[in-house]
Order: structure tokens, then C-alpha cells, then sequence
């Protein structure tokens, strides 16, 4: 029997909103880039203060371990996630490309969609940002699209549901 290469899946249509990048970085900042820089240079401080003849060796070991990863995902995370994160609404299905390091597409078909959600965390809520998780009758998990304006996540969210009420299957 001849070997068929799996179909290649195109990317899906529609971008997030722009402003999704920085509210990604802020995240970023906030919750693992931040804490490892201070991290970094209380160490160094605190090498300072107390042991400096282990300067000239735990610096460059700072910089390497900790300094230089946090920069490197507080600058490439957000563009990366930008790159990946797309959305769009078919006639039959919901389709979805998120992640940054681990990248995932999913595609639910509306006959599956039990329950369409809109979350605005406070720092989304700052960037005018929502994130529309899709439920589905899957143990695949939910469809999530972050970084969605509030205007573009509550249009895709009554599409959902319109089109979801009148899917033919397991929904209707």
C-alpha cells in the first residue's frame, strides 16, 4: 500500500487584536520575566554585600541562567504568540491555532459546541482584550482564542451560538 503524507492544514484566517502583544509582555514581566530579573539581581546585591570575591564567577552565571532567558521570553514570547495565536468560523466548525512554544490547531465541529464563554481578565480588561473558550462535547478539552478585542470576541461569540443552535448533530 503506497504512503499518503497527512493533508497539510492551513493556518487559520484571522488574526488576534494587535494589542494582544502587549499584553502578552506585560504578562510576561508581571508573572515570569520580572521575578527572575529581581531574582538575578538580589542575588548579585546580596553577592555584593557579603561574599564579593564570588562576583567575578556568579555574574556571568546569573546572566546566563537567569538574566538572559527572562530577556529572551520577555522579547520573543509575545511576538511569537502573535504569530501562531488565529481564529476562524466556518459554516461547519470552529477553528483555532494557539501556544507559542507548544503549538496547537484544533477544529470542533458546531455540532459539538456545548457552552461559549468570555473571560476579560483586569490586565485584558486594560488592553480592551477577551479570551472565548468554546466547549465542546470532546475530551480533547476546550477551544480557546486569547487576545480577541471585546467587540470581536462578543460578535464570534453570538456566531457561535447562532450557528451552533442551528448545526444539525449532536448539539441540536
Amino acid at each position: 500500500m503506497p504512503f499518503h503524507p497527512a493533508p497539510h492544514l492551513r493556518p487559520p484566517r484571522h488574526r488576534v487584536d494587535p494589542r494582544a502583544r502587549r499584553w502578552w509582555t506585560v504578562q510576561a514581566l508581571l508573572l515570569v520575566s520580572g521575578p527572575t530579573l529581581l531574582t538575578a539581581f538580589a542575588l548579585a546585591l546580596l553577592s555584593a554585600l557579603f561574599f564579593a570575591g564570588a562576583l567575578p564567577w556568579l555574574v556571568p552565571l546569573l546572566l546566563v541562567t537567569l538574566v538572559a532567558p527572562a530577556l529572551g521570553y520577555l522579547v520573543l514570547m509575545p511576538r511569537r504568540r502573535y504569530a501562531v495565536h488565529a481564529w476562524e468560523l466556518g459554516t461547519h466548525s470552529v477553528y483555532a491555532a494557539g501556544g507559542w512554544f507548544w503549538q496547537q490547531r484544533r477544529i470542533a465541529p458546531l455540532s459539538r459546541v456545548q457552552t461559549v464563554d468570555t473571560l476579560r481578565g483586569p490586565l485584558q480588561r486594560r488592553y480592551a482584550l477577551a479570551t472565548l473558550t468554546v466547549t465542546t462535547a470532546s475530551t480533547a478539552g476546550n477551544i480557546k482564542i486569547a487576545g480577541l478585542s471585546d467587540a470581536d470576541a462578543e460578535e464570534l461569540s453570538r456566531r457561535i451560538g447562532d450557528a451552533a443552535r442551528t448545526a444539525p448533530g449532536d448539539a441540536a
